[in-house]
This record gives C-alpha cells, structure tokens and sequence, in this order.
C-alpha cells in the first residue's frame, strides 16, 4: 500500500524594499528588505520511504536532481537529525527560476517543513531556519513563514505588518544572475541603515534596480510598461517586477492589458504565508 501524500504549498515573496549597506569581509552584502508572500506558488507532495532515499519527481525541464535544493534540504535535515526515513518528493513547479520571488528558497524551506512533520522530528523553528540558513540567505523566512524586516544578509528577521495589497507581478522571460548583480561595479552599497522603528513607509527603494535596468533591458521594458499604472518595483534582483492595487479588480485590469505581451499574474500579499495557515489545520 502506498504511503499517504502530504501536499504543501511553497509561496513566492517580494521584497518591498532592498538597500544595500556594504560588501561584509567574507564577500556576502550587508543588506535590509522587507519580505512578504503572495498567495501563489510551487506545490509540493511528500510520501515517506523506509529505505532512506531521497527521490525528486517533477515534469519541469532542466531541474537537477541531486544539486537541487529541495534535495539539499532533505539530504541535510536527514544528515542532521540522524532519520534513517526517506522521501519521495513530487514539485509541481510554477515560479519562475531566476525570478526574485524565491521560488528556489521557497522549496528548500517547505521541504524542511513537512519532512521535520512526517518525520516527527520535533525541532523547532529556530532549529530548522538555522538549517535553512545553509541552503541560502532567503530561505529563514520560509522557514518562519512571517512578512519581515531582514538585516544581515537576510537572516535577522523582525516581524512586521506592511499592508496586504493585491499585486499584479510581470515576468520578464530572462533569468538574471544574482552573483552577476551583486559583483557589478557600479552597485550601491553605500546606503545608510534604516535605525527608525517600525520602517516608515515609503522606504520602497531597491539599490539593484539600476544594474539589472542596465543589464537587462527586458526587466527595464517591463518596469516601463507597468509604470504607467502604478509603481513600479523590481523584487529582489530581478527578473520579476510588481505593482500594487486596492483590489483584484483593478490588478487584473491591468493584467489583461499587460499580458498580451509579457507574462505575469495577480496575487494577494500575505503577511502569513500559505505554508504556515495550512500548517495550522494539519
């Protein structure tokens, strides 16, 4: 008899700000952002194995398996706690690679997630976002599945509450290089740190946004074309790009104007993400 699927959502996230405050001694930027989830996202099933193996399953042309995040997750969870389980693991995957909304860090965090529950672990969150940690820098926040203010290079996170918005989000069909961006000579890194408490709004600034404009003129297109309904921001390090509206009607108005030529969608922002509200009733 097979085992039973445990089926979690892994959401995107926008950085509703990014500064940049110096490049740190070990080549990693100091940096401060605002996370917040969408509604939308990669789906993952999960079914136990008893012989230890790790398997990854998904229909999406040109992701790894054993270099794969998700794979990482679950090798370094089992490797940490001593589980002699296994997993099969299916990714229904719909965010973009290279897009900025942490479709990647998304995945590696519900992985951590659902198999520290089947696996009946018991570790805590700070326990698994430490982990998390070693699978990249935006992968804590998934972990603790709550809108933040991050510090550090992302992984001091304070709660915060920003306005849940409908945001229509456009993806640019180009994969922008984070290494490449940050590594690029004309990046600021020289913006003083917010010290105020809680953030004041209108702090919507993204220091990469002048690099990736110059880089790509694919994400400088869709900044324009957006522009001319709302403000237009670059989440993360791009590719992707967002606005917000007061309600889903006039998000997918503009949608409807916007994607005949460039793809994209609307979602709800989410100071608690998918993952943790279905957490909840498990």
């Amino acid at each position: 008899m097979p085992a039973p699927r445990l089926t979690l959502p892994a959401p995107a996230k926008l950085n509703l700000m990014l500064h940049i405050l110096g490049r740190r001694p070990d080549g990693y930027h100091e940096l401060q952002t605002i996370f917040q989830f969408l509604d939308y996202g990669d789906e993952l099933s999960f079914a136990v194995r008893e012989d230890g193996e790790i398997r990854l399953q998904t229909d999406v042309p040109g992701v790894p398996h054993d270099s794969n995040l998700i794979v990482k997750a679950a090798r370094a969870l089992q490797r940490q706690s001593g589980c002699t389980l296994g997993m099969d693991i299916w990714l229904d995957k719909i965010l973009p690679m290279g897009g900025g909304i942490g479709g990647g860090s998304s995945d590696a965090a519900t992985t951590l997630v659902a198999l520290n529950h089947l696996w009946k672990l018991g570790w805590d969150e700070d326990r698994l976002a430490t982990l998390g940690l070693t699978l990249g820098a935006d992968v804590p926040v998934f972990v603790r599945g709550r809108a933040a203010f991050a510090e550090g290079v992302g992984e001091i996170l304070t709660p915060v509450n920003p306005e849940e918005p409908w945001y229509l989000v456009l993806v640019p069909q180009v994969s922008v290089s984070t290494a490449e961006i940050f590594s690029d000579p004309l990046l600021t890194r020289d913006t003083p740190p917010i010290k105020v408490r809680p953030v004041p709004k209108g702090n919507s600034r993204n220091d990469c946004k002048a690099v990736v404009e110059r880089r790509y003129p694919e994400v400088r297109n869709a900044l324009n074309l957006l522009g001319n309904f709302t403000e237009a921001k670059l989440t993360g390090t791009g590719s992707c790009v967002f606005g917000a509206f007061p309600n889903k009607a006039e998000a997918d108005k503009v949608s409807a104007l916007l994607t005949e030529t460039l793809t994209g969608f609307v979602a709800k922002g989410s100071n608690i993400s998918m993952l943790h509200r279905k957490l909840q009733i498990l």
